[in-house]
């Protein structure tokens, strides 16, 4: 609605679509995306610590499982922060971190990639030609949750107005610092290992000696600190559905009536977190599977929805093809990455058994 500023992406779908949008489409996805982030988050964040112990006690019978939970506890500490804006140091720890983790990654794949051990390179596409194209669909999908956020009308109700302005500087910082961390560590590590890069290019440096310890060791410390930044992040609004449901508006946010119900439902929903993680080990998956049925419908989809909806340009306008398009082709994308993501996970799957020490 023009005019009004809309605080979340259920309000917008409401108020321009209509409730039933908000109810059962944007509303189920959204929480999709932000749990399926926090599950993602402690399933690498427990990866991180696991190999940090394989560094320090490479004889060590500690299994993944085990230290996902442990990664789930500083979750169940950090899902207890009351708001987004209660996250702003935290976030821009983050974006620290960030930096440090990406400079620290590209350094390594750089190091390994001159050394006398580099791994041999090869740049073949590998498996038959449908295999090829659901790996190219998935690795869209994998590229859209990289991008994309599943909550921008949310963080943008945390500026002050008006927030147009401060706003666009944001995002414009927010895909710079995207562009470079993610090119950089994505070309490095493809330019080192080819088509042998795993899910995450820490899983290829663990099975490499060539590199020192310490910086493979500081390499995850950046990581693991930092996705517990972005998994905080992202059970804010898993926090306010449950909250919305079990808290008494009339009562202070810091009485007993509302501290219970808050501390139990969030508590529960990491713990499921931790479990779905500790079960199904499998990030890249994972990461293309939120991709395709959430991050493409809910970046590359509804905005231009609203867009078309609420401007309502001509359809001989430049404007609303160029929308529609971006609709079409992004549907598309999003089916085909879906099955494709599904797929992969069917096939992991035979390949791995439940709480596997991948």
């Amino acid at each position: 609605m023009q005019g009004s500023r809309l605080l979340r992406f259920r309000d917008m779908a409401t108020y321009i679509l209509g409730p039933k949008w908000a109810i059962f489409y944007v509303g189920p996805i959204q929480f999709g995306v932000c749990y399926g982030s926090v599950v993602a988050g402690i399933l690498i964040g427990g990866q991180n610590l696991k190999y940090i112990y394989v560094l320090c006690n490479p004889e060590g019978e500690m299994q993944l499982y085990q230290f996902i939970i442990i990664f789930g506890t500083l979750m169940l500490i950090l899902a207890q922060i009351p708001s987004f804006h209660s996250l702003r140091h935290i976030n821009l720890v983050s974006l620290t971190l960030s930096l440090a983790y990406s400079a620290s990654a590209t350094a390594a794949s750089l190091i390994l990639g001159y050394s006398k051990n580099a791994p041999p390179r090869d740049y073949s596409l590998q498996g038959s030609p449908v295999s090829q194209l659901f790996n190219a669909f998935n690795g869209i999908s994998v590229i859209a949750t990289t991008y994309a956020c599943g909550m921008l009308p949310e963080i943008q109700a945390t500026l002050v107005a008006p927030v147009k302005g401060k706003m666009f500087k944001g995002l414009c910082l927010c895909y710079t610092v995207i562009a470079v961390t993610f090119l950089s560590v994505g070309i490095s590590g493809y330019w080192t290992f080819g088509n042998e890069a795993m899910g995450t290019v820490l899983s290829n440096f663990m099975a490499h000696n060539s590199l020192p310890s310490w910086l493979l060791i500081i390499t995850n410390t950046f990581c693991f600190l930092q996705v517990s930044a972005v998994a905080g992040t992202y059970l804010q609004p898993t926090n306010e559905v449950f909250e919305k449901i079990f808290a008494d508006p009339n009562k202070n946010q810091f009485s007993t009536r509302n501290i219970v119900p808050r501390l139990i439902s969030r508590s529960l929903s990491v713990v499921v977190a931790i479990i779905i993680g500790a079960m199904l080990p499998f990030f890249g998956d994972l990461m293309a599977l939120i991709g395709a049925f959430g991050f493409i419908p809910l970046d590359f989809i509804m905005p231009m929805i609203f867009y078309n909806a609420t401007f309502k340009p001509s359809k001989h306008s430049l404007i609303y093809w160029v929308n529609t398009l971006i609709v079409a082709v992004s549907s598309v994308l999003a089916i085909i990455g879906g099955v494709a993501s599904i797929r992969q996970i069917v096939l992991d799957a035979k390949e791995y058994r439940l709480f596997a020490n991948v």
